[in-house]
């Protein structure tokens, strides 16, 4: 079948709704939001409100300002992830670095023995000197204006140009388990979900940085969940392991480890009250 359908103005793209049965009782504001907000992108917000998909009648009551709301939520929830991601991504590298350079060496991650698979390896080791290359870093310039000799900078340094996924892909790599568990060790889990972990959360973190709808999404890589620490086994839901919930707990727990003090769960749950 042919694409056919024409591009539609702010005006009509508020008439269909209208027709469809949602609310709009100030257009002025629907037309601001629409200006600024892609239509195609507010459709996932405004689809739990349909009554029929096939035709996309909303439900009666339905108003614009409600999903504008939902959008607003999503975008907020966003913001909160991201800074619970971020803290556990800048620990877990300084934990992978200060485990590497004490047992291994500084120059750890040269050393294609501790890691898994020789390939893996250079695939990590080519994006990392690209990385490098890339980088402005005065730390970068320093070594790299001081030292020939090994021509990269220490682990404790490159670690700082990762990538979320990047790091993951160094972490779940290593050889050896006790490297993977003395890092997990310090969060309280096993390595296994600890790597699993860190790859759930570079498909988390990518649909938060290109503003994806991280609310009612599904993810297709599925976490491993833990066992212990039982308080922790006991506040997941086993029923719906593919959505946020789970990732929201897993994060408010390694939240209470990295930064108590920050009150995480506190606002993520004072974010879902005001919604």
């Amino acid at each position: 079948m042919k694409f056919s359908k024409p591009a539609t103005t702010y005006d009509q793209q508020i008439d269909l709704l209208i027709q469809r049965g949602m609310l709009i009782p100030d257009r002025e504001r629907a037309r601001h939001y629409l200006t600024h907000l892609n239509y195609y992108r507010l459709g996932a917000y405004w689809l739990p409100f349909e009554s029929d998909h096939a035709s996309h009648t909303f439900a009666s009551g339905t108003r614009f300002d409600d999903v504008v709301s939902l959008y607003v939520f999503d975008r907020e929830l966003r913001l909160l992830v991201i800074d619970a991601v971020e803290r556990l991504e800048v620990s877990v590298r300084t934990q992978w670095a200060y485990r590497l350079a004490h047992v291994h060496g500084p120059h750890a991650y040269l050393l294609p023995a501790i890691f898994k698979k020789a390939d893996i390896h250079q695939r990590c080791l080519t994006r990392l000197k690209e990385e490098l290359e890339r980088s402005h870093e005065t730390f970068v310039e320093h070594y790299q204006n001081t030292y020939t000799d090994p021509p990269l900078p220490p682990i404790w340094a490159v670690v700082e140009v990762m990538s979320l996924g990047q790091l993951s892909k160094w972490v779940s790599s290593l050889t050896h388990g006790q490297d993977r568990q003395a890092i997990a060790r310090n969060y309280g889990i096993d390595e296994i979900v600890l790597t699993s972990f860190l790859h759930h959360l570079t498909i988390v973190r990518n649909v938060c940085a290109h503003h994806g709808r991280l609310w009612n999404r599904r993810f297709g890589f599925q976490a491993k969940l833990p066992k212990r620490p039982i308080q922790l086994h006991q506040s997941l839901n086993h029923q719906q392991p593919k959505h946020l919930y789970n990732t929201l707990v897993m994060l408010e727990y390694s939240m209470n480890i990295i930064s108590p003090d920050h009150h995480w769960k506190a606002r993520l749950i004072a974010l879902l009250e005001k919604h």
